[in-house]
């Protein structure tokens, strides 16, 4: 029994006297399934939180600590109809992948029996007009049936199995009359056969298999797959510490181990296990994918450092002020996840559309038999027409309708530039009234610049790029990269948290702080020109430079910017850098509103308290303290430079050094968005126009091949108009 399972390791200590944890649940496939799942659950006492999420078919729950037996999860879901298993992200992808190949075997074998039996239905629908003999026709049929009859029973099964798990738990979905319908008419088809009727289904019924796979098989390909983020988020996180156990005696233990208070070495190059307080030793320390601070910060005596951060130079000796589940990286994980969470809650287009269909349909295919009996006709003769109205109005063209478009329109913005992680990303980017930027490495180009070499002679600037090689200082690795330089001096000696220092035909060369290379007024004079830029220093004996660095906006940052302002859409910087940094893009790029040195928290905040005004908001962040924002927008995007992170929680992502992929990505998905409402429009007017004859008793085999057909590629040819998009200037 499941029951006795034990599902302890899997439980995570939510705070607040809370359990958590998270479940791998199969079957969700819409919206209907996530209230069914969350209301279930929620019914259970201490229970406080049941949210799924669509996009990876998550279960988040939290309940009162020491009152429930997680295995008790399990049992619900499997009485509401589905089956469920603790999440681990290896398994999920794997899932996932097997899924998508299992959609396209069944789409291979769906579409090859639909060639052929169509085929073999075309002499048919010909003889019936002409002059083919009944036992010629029979043979058709009978053809028709051994290879429609195995090939719908293997390719329906993902319709099959969502429908029966639907009636089990009493319940309707988008799938049952599909599978009535086909059973219905395959089952019909038979009997007619053995009839020696003229009419047979076995091509409509297979033809219908064939478009919704097709349609199944986009959405599944076109699904977030944010699983990536909880291996991007491990390969921060350190796994263990060197701990301090006497006053010079070092141990590595494992994080789990470090308690506040507890003293940890942090060696040059390390990532930081923990948060703290340096409280012995200088360096430098990289936090810009946990704060967004755009350079090194420096590590003295009471600075703090983070998990997650990089140290730079020197060796610093860190007292534990939070490690584990306490960490501010910790902290960002936690709202990565609720953020997710609460924006899978979002309704797609497709899913709004089929709510009342299937009623619908059920309602007006018994009506139909019901009323063609109470006119006097036969039970057999009622029962074709029900079915035939169950085929005429199968949702091929709606199950069309959106996936084609979106398909189409992510071909178009992959040639603007841009990357679909999520299907519905189109649909909620179009709805967009307001953009927030983060600044660095978005903004900004994320690689640092020499602004200055054009006053620097060209040996000199040479000579320094050559020492900078030996440097694995940011600012250095700018002006190598600058300088172009490919050959390293020889020799060169690190002096942690000062530079490098070499020999040169003679003469010591040095490359680092003003102060290391007694170039401290020649630094004084840039900044005061510049307080934006960062210095590197250079001295070659008497011979003293200063290169100023700095992070440069992009390209095309203004015109962007000013493009979006005219499609009447409101922007504003939040940002972690420093506070002169900001103003200066924001005045640079006419961005009224704007703040510095906002947390990730800050920024959730702010996105939540636009939401709460109903506003529609854009992010588009590159940082790791970014993903949490990323995931609570309304929609959000990233740099293809952005860390992992960010690119597995934006929506889309954006290549190359230009900016205007952004604009591109609106104006595309706006108008994809009015050929998705277009096309469902188009499949109601299909509908309006077929069901009437349907119900009339004047289809024939022909007719509805024909009208499944026509309203399917009518669809489509609509969808290939998402291939360009209208700009409003």
């Amino acid at each position: 029994m499941l029951a006795t399972r034990d599902f302890s390791h899997y439980v995570k200590d939510a705070g607040a006297g809370l359990s958590h944890i998270d479940l791998a649940v199969e079957g969700v496939s819409c919206a209907g399934c996530m209230s069914k799942i969350e209301r279930g659950l929620s019914a259970i006492p201490d229970v406080t939180l049941a949210r799924v999420n669509l996009t990876d078919r998550r279960l988040a729950l939290e309940w009162k600590q020491g009152t429930l037996d997680p295995a008790r999860f399990i049992d619900r879901l499997a009485e509401l109809g589905y089956k469920a298993y603790p999440f681990e992200t290896a398994g999920a992808e794997a899932a996932e992948a097997e899924q998508s190949r299992y959609l396209l075997r069944c789409l291979g074998v769906a579409a090859f029996a639909t060639m052929n039996v169509m085929m073999l239905s075309v002499p048919v629908w010909s003889g019936n007009v002409s002059d083919m003999i009944p036992e010629q026709r029979d043979f058709f049929h009978w053809l028709s049936a051994l290879i429609a009859l195995p090939a719908a029973a293997y390719a329906g099964q993902p319709f099959f199995r969502s429908a029966w798990n639907a009636l089990r738990t009493r319940n309707v979905n988008m799938d049952v009359p599909i599978s009535i319908g086909v059973i219905l008419a395959l089952g019909m088809s038979v009997v007619e056969t053995i009839q020696h009727a003229e009419h047979a289904y076995f091509d409509a019924a297979i033809m219908l298999l064939t478009f919704l796979l097709v349609g199944r098989y986009l959405d599944q390909n076109m699904r977030r797959r944010t699983r990536a983020v909880a291996g991007n988020l491990a390969a921060l996180k350190a796994e263990t510490a060197t701990k301090f156990i006497g006053t010079d005696e070092i141990s590595e233990v494992p994080v789990a181990a470090i308690r506040p208070g507890d003293i940890v070495l942090l060696r040059p190059g390390e990532r930081c296990a923990v948060d703290g307080m340096v409280i012995d030793g200088n360096s430098e320390i990289d936090q810009s994918l946990i704060t967004g601070e755009t350079l090194p910060a420096t590590a003295e005596q009471g600075s703090p450092v983070y998990a997650g951060s990089l140290n730079i130079s020197g060796t610093l000796r860190v007292r534990v002020s939070a490690a584990s589940e306490g960490t501010l990286l910790a902290e960002i994980t936690r709202l990565l996840g609720n953020a997710l969470q609460a924006r899978s809650r979002y309704i797609r287009l497709a899913d709004r559309a089929s709510r009342l269909y299937a009623p619908v349909v059920h309602a007006t295919a018994l009506l139909t038999m019901l009323g063609w009996v109470l006119a006097g006709a036969s039970w057999h003769d009622a029962i074709i027409t029900a079915i035939a109205v169950l085929i005429i109005t199968c949702p091929c063209a709606l199950g069309l309708a959106i996936p084609t478009v979106q398909t189409v329109a992510s071909g178009a913005m992959f040639k603007a530039g841009v990357l679909l992680n999520s299907g519905d990303s189109i649909e909620r980017l179009a709805e967009v009234d307001r953009v927030i930027f983060d600044k660095t490495g978005t903004l900004t180009l994320p690689e640092l610049d020499v602004v200055n070499s054009a006053l620097v002679p060209s040996d000199v600037f040479d000579l320094a790029g050559r020492l900078a090689l030996a440097s694995h200082h940011p600012v250095a690795a700018a002006l190598a990269r600058a300088s172009k330089a490919k050959l390293p001096l020889e020799g060169v000696v690190e002096e942690p948290g000062q530079g490098v220092r070499g020999v040169f035909n003679g003469e010591e060369v040095r490359l680092g702080r003003p102060s290391f290379c007694h170039a401290d007024h020649m630094a004084n004079e840039i900044l005061g020109l510049d307080p934006e830029v960062s210095v590197v220093a250079f001295s070659h004996g008497d011979t003293r430079h200063v290169f100023a660095v700095r992070q440069q906006l992009r390209p095309d940052a203004r015109e962007t910017i000013s493009a979006l302002q005219a499609r009447g859409i409101t922007l504003e910087i939040l940002s972690g850098d420093r506070e002169p940094a900001v103003q200066a893009a924001a005045q640079s790029l006419g961005i009224c509103e704007w703040r510095a040195g906002v947390t990730p928290a800050d920024k959730i905040a702010r996105i939540e308290d636009l939401k709460q005004q109903g506003f529609k908001v854009l992010m588009v962040g590159d940082g790791l303290n970014d993903a949490p924002s990323l995931a609570a927008a309304h929609v959000s995007m990233s740099p293809i430079s952005a860390a992992h992170l960010s690119q597995a929680t934006a929506d889309l992502v954006f290549l190359g050094k230009p900016l205007a992929p952004v604009v591109a990505a609106i104006d595309f998905s706006r108008k994809a968005l009015r050929l998705m409402r277009q096309n469902l429009w188009l499949a109601v007017a299909y509908n309006f126009l077929a069901v009437p004859i349907a119900i009339a008793g004047f289809v024939t085999p022909l007719i509805a091949a024909a009208a499944m057909s026509g309203s399917s590629v009518l669809v489509m040819l609509n969808a290939l108009r998402a291939r360009r998009a209208n700009g409003s200037a």
